[in-house]
C-alpha cells in the first residue's frame, strides 16, 4: 500500500509529466532529498519512470498493474532470512569472523535472541582504522545500540522494509517481535530474522518472473 505522500507524488507526475524531482519537491514544500525514498519506491514498482534531463513520467495504473499489486501484498515474514547473532561480550574480531563465515554484512548483538544492538561492516571498518585491538574490544563498544536501531516486524509489508532500507541508507533490518509497549522501559525486541537489500532484490526478481 502506498503512503499518502506517494499517492500525491503519483498524481502530480500523472498530471504533469515530464516533471523533475525538484519541481515535485517544490509542490510538496519539501527538499528533493526528502523525496528520494518515495521516488525510488514508485520507480521500482513501475508506476513512474525517470529519463535524464527530462524528469519523471507516469507509466502505470496501480489498479491494473499486477506486478505492483503482487509486490505490495507480500509480507516480510515470507521473505526474511535467518539472523546472525553474537553475544555482547563477543570481540569485534570474532564478529568479523562471523560476518565472513555466514556471508553477511550485518550481525545482530544480543542474548537469548533479545536484541541489544546491530553492528555492520562499516562500524567494524571504522573501528579497525582507529588502530584498536579488535581481539580485545567487545562488540558492544562499536555496535549501534537497540534504542537507535531501525527494525521491521514480520506482519509488515516487504515494500515498507524496502522503503526503510532506502530512507535510512542501511543494508539490513532486524525483523523482530516487540515485547512490551513504548511506554514500558522494559520493552524488548526478540529477533526473528533479518531482511536485507538482497532479500528485496530476490523478491522483485521472483515477482518479475512470476514465481510469486
Amino acid at each position: 500500500m502506498l503512503s499518502e505522500r506517494q499517492e500525491t507524488i503519483l498524481q502530480i507526475v500523472k498530471e504533469n509529466s515530464p516533471i523533475t524531482g525538484q519541481h515535485i519537491a517544490n509542490r510538496l514544500h519539501v527538499t528533493r532529498a526528502a523525496l528520494r525514498s518515495d521516488l525510488a519506491i514508485l520507480t521500482m514498482l513501475g508506476l513512474i519512470d525517470a529519463r535524464p534531463k527530462l524528469g519523471y513520467f507516469f507509466t502505470g495504473n496501480k489498479e491494473k498493474d499486477l506486478l505492483s499489486r503482487a509486490i505490495t501484498d507480500i509480507t516480510i515474514d515470507s521473505c526474511l532470512s535467518q539472523p546472525v547473532i553474537v553475544g555482547e561480550h563477543t570481540s569485534a574480531y570474532d564478529a568479523i569472523i562471523a560476518m565472513f563465515t555466514e556471508d553477511v554484512g550485518t550481525v545482530f548483538v544480543g542474548t537469548d535472541n533479545i536484541l541489544a544492538g546491530v553492528v555492520s561492516r562499516k562500524d567494524l571498518l571504522k573501528t579497525a582504522m582507529g588502530s584498536n585491538d579488535l581481539r580485545a574490544l567487545p562488540v558492544r563498544m562499536v555496535m549501534t545500540p537497540v534504542s537507535k536501531v531501525i527494525y521491521a516486524q514480520p506482519e509488515e509489508k516487504a515494500i515498507v522494509a524496502a522503503q526503510r532500507l532506502i530512507e535510512y541508507e542501511i543494508d539490513c533490518l532486524p525483523v523482530v517481535e516487540v515485547k512490551g509497549t513504548d511506554e514500558d522501559d522494559k520493552k524488548e525486541l526478540k529477533v526473528l530474522g533479518r531482511i536485507s537489500k538482497t532479500n528485496i532484490t530476490r523478491l522483485f526478481v521472483e515477482c518479475g518472473l512470476g514465481r510469486r
